[in-house]
């Protein structure tokens, strides 16, 4: 088997995406994992589809030098399943936007999900309708001023996590556009979950919705504002790395280590593989001000997955079946013979 660089996943496209658009980083961070992910499963860039639906990151595809498939909108999850379905043995990888996904496309996501069809699914939240020029989206902030919402939208966002574990999701993680190293950790740790792995990539657009993820992304107060979970660490954070979390009863709470006799043996561990959906629905859905939002791998758990049990339920329906070819189906039944 071929050893891959980065260099062997670029396509020999210009990339058009806008300058200082987030989407680049996701992009990069695909191209340096698909070569440890090859080498890490003992498979050729052959077996790497890449598959997404209509959009500004959709056209991801473009740039990746590996089979792909640009499908129709909200349909990159539809298409994704039935290759894998078809053809288990291939790595796929889904590149969708928070409108792809979540609004049109949103009926087949949690669907995905819930049957656990080995896929890793990157979404791109930019909280925003790029492509076609600013639109409010299912994951914009209540108020937000767009195209279609003068006034600000009136509607409340979905938040990917909240959906992904709603639907009992085996894999989700987060990262943010500007933070290159971890998505390419979550990405690794996607390949090698058997089952849907949804990662929410909080992505920039310059253009039409500049610094939507600011209040978490900017140097300034990332570290306070954010806290990246890696199992058997404490969920420690904070530019002095002095604030943890605890579970209050039945709530998380933020304390500062240190005070009122908090030391960090008190402050929670994480295990993302610990089939816990209520604590892990509640890291997921940690907001500022009070919280600082979880980035990393939330929840990473075992379970069966559609693809092995449609091939599985095929082979016992083969072995007991009284038919095993065309020819001995078409002589099954009453024959004539036309003269």
């Amino acid at each position: 088997m071929a050893k891959y660089t980065q260099k062997d996943f670029k396509s020999d496209q210009e990339v058009r995406w806008c300058p200082g658009c987030g989407d680049y980083a996701v992009l990069a961070a695909l191209q340096r994992t698909l070569p440890k992910v090859c080498e890490e499963q003992g498979i050729d860039k052959e077996k790497i589809v890449v598959v997404s639906g209509i959009g500004c990151s959709s056209r991801l595809p473009y740039y990746m030098n590996t089979y792909a498939f640009h499908s129709i909108h909200g349909r990159a999850t539809a298409i994704a399943t039935g290759i894998k379905v078809a053809n288990p043995e291939l790595s796929v990888w889904q590149a969708s936007g928070d409108g792809d996904a979540l609004a049109i496309g949103g009926n087949h996501f949690i669907h995905a999900i819930r049957r656990n069809i080995d896929i890793n699914i990157m979404l791109f939240n930019n909280r925003i309708y790029g492509m076609t020029k600013g639109q409010y989206s299912p994951t914009s902030l209540f108020g937000t001023v767009t195209k279609t919402s003068p006034y600000g939208t009136v509607e409340m966002p979905f938040k990917p996590g909240s959906l992904v574990l709603g639907a009992k999701g085996s894999f989700f993680a987060r990262s943010v556009d500007n933070d290159l190293p971890l998505c390419e950790e979550i990405m690794l740790r996607a390949s090698r979950h058997d089952g849907t792995s949804v990662m929410e990539f909080r992505t920039n657009c310059v253009i039409f919705n500049n610094g939507s993820h600011a209040d978490i992304s900017d140097k300034a107060v990332k570290a306070d504002r954010t806290i990246v979970l890696r199992d058997g660490e404490k969920m420690i954070f904070g530019a002095n790395r002095d604030k943890g979390i605890i579970l209050d009863g039945w709530n998380l709470k933020v304390v500062k280590i240190g005070e009122n006799g908090i030391t960090e043996d008190d402050i929670l561990t994480h295990d993302s593989h610990v089939d816990n959906l209520g604590l892990q629905m509640m890291l997921a859905e940690m907001e500022g001000p009070d919280f600082p939002v979880a980035l990393g791998v939330i929840r990473d758990v075992a379970g069966r997955t559609y693809e092995t049990e449609v091939a599985k339920q095929c082979e016992e329906v083969k072995a007991k079946a009284k038919i095993h070819s065309v020819d001995e189906l078409l002589k099954s039944g009453p024959t004539w013979q036309a003269e």
